[in-house]
C-alpha cells in the first residue's frame, strides 16, 4: 500500500473513531440531561396553601426545644449529598446546583453537564433584590434551610438517624436560594424571632415553614406556633 493510501486510510479510521466517541459523548449527555429532567425539584403540592398549612400547624406537637446544646452542623452531614431519597436526590447533581436550577431566572446551564449552572438571576424572595449569578464569580447568593438545621435539631432531629438528617439537609423542599447577608442575619432563628424583610413573602414563608415542620414531624414552641398562626391569618384570601 502506498504512503498516500496509508495516510488516507488512517484519516478515515480517525474520523470514524472520532465520530464514535462523539456519538458516545452525545448519548451520555442526553442520558444525563434526561435523568436531571425526570427528577422533580419540589414535592407535588408544596408548599401547602394557607388553609392547609393552618390545619397542619394545628396538628404539630407543641413543646419547648430540646438538646440545643448538643447541636453540631456535622450531624446533618459535612457536605451536600445527592445520595438521599429526598426531593432532588439521586439525579447526579449537587444539591446546591439543583436549588439554583429551580430558583434562578434567565438560567443558562452547561452544555456538557446539565447540572452545572453557568449563569442566571435570583429574584430573592426574602428581600426582593435581583441578584446576578455567574459560575466563575463570587455571588451574593446562599442556600438557606427555611427551618434551619439548628432549629430542626431542637424540634426533634436530635433523635433521628444520621441518614434521616442527611436527607433533611438536602431536601429541596427545605431549601431556598436567598440573599447571603439576609440568610446570615436569619441564622438558626425560628419564625417567632425572624421573618423575611419583604412583607409580601411572609405568607409563603409561613406556608413553607409549616409544610417542612409537618413533613418531618418536627415540633413547634408555643411562641413559634403563635407567630406562624398570625402569619397564616394575614395571608391573602
Amino acid at each position: 500500500m502506498g504512503r498516500r493510501a496509508v495516510l488516507l486510510a488512517l484519516t478515515v479510521v480517525a474520523a470514524l473513531t472520532g465520530c464514535h466517541h462523539d456519538d458516545e459523548a452525545a448519548r451520555a449527555r442526553a442520558s444525563a440531561a434526561g435523568l436531571v429532567a425526570r427528577v422533580p425539584l419540589a414535592s407535588a403540592g408544596f408548599p401547602p396553601d394557607a388553609a392547609t398549612a393552618g390545619r397542619l400547624l394545628a396538628g404539630l406537637k407543641v413543646e419547648w426545644g430540646r438538646n440545643w446544646q448538643t447541636y453540631r452542623r456535622e450531624e446533618f452531614g459535612r457536605t451536600w449529598s445527592d445520595e438521599t431519597d429526598a426531593i432532588g436526590g439521586r439525579n447526579g447533581c449537587d444539591t446546591r446546583d439543583d436549588v439554583l436550577r429551580r430558583d434562578l431566572a434567565e438560567l443558562r446551564e452547561g452544555d456538557r453537564n446539565p447540572c452545572v449552572v453557568l449563569s442566571g438571576v435570583l429574584h430573592d424572595p426574602y428581600t426582593g433584590k435581583a441578584l446576578p449569578y455567574s459560575y466563575r464569580r463570587a455571588s451574593q447568593i446562599q442556600t438557606d434551610h427555611v427551618v434551619a438545621l439548628g432549629a430542626a435539631w431542637r424540634a426533634g432531629a436530635y433523635a433521628w438517624t444520621p441518614r434521616r438528617r442527611l436527607e433533611y439537609a438536602n431536601d429541596l423542599d427545605v431549601l431556598l436560594a436567598v440573599d447571603k447577608q439576609t440568610n446570615q442575619d436569619k441564622g438558626s432563628r425560628t419564625a417567632d424571632k425572624w421573618v423575611p424583610p419583604r412583607q409580601a413573602y411572609r405568607c409563603e414563608y409561613a406556608r413553607r415553614y409549616v409544610g417542612i415542620k409537618a413533613k418531618y414531624a418536627l415540633s413547634v414552641t408555643p411562641p413559634e406556633q403563635s407567630a406562624l398562626r398570625a402569619l397564616l391569618a394575614a395571608c391573602p384570601p
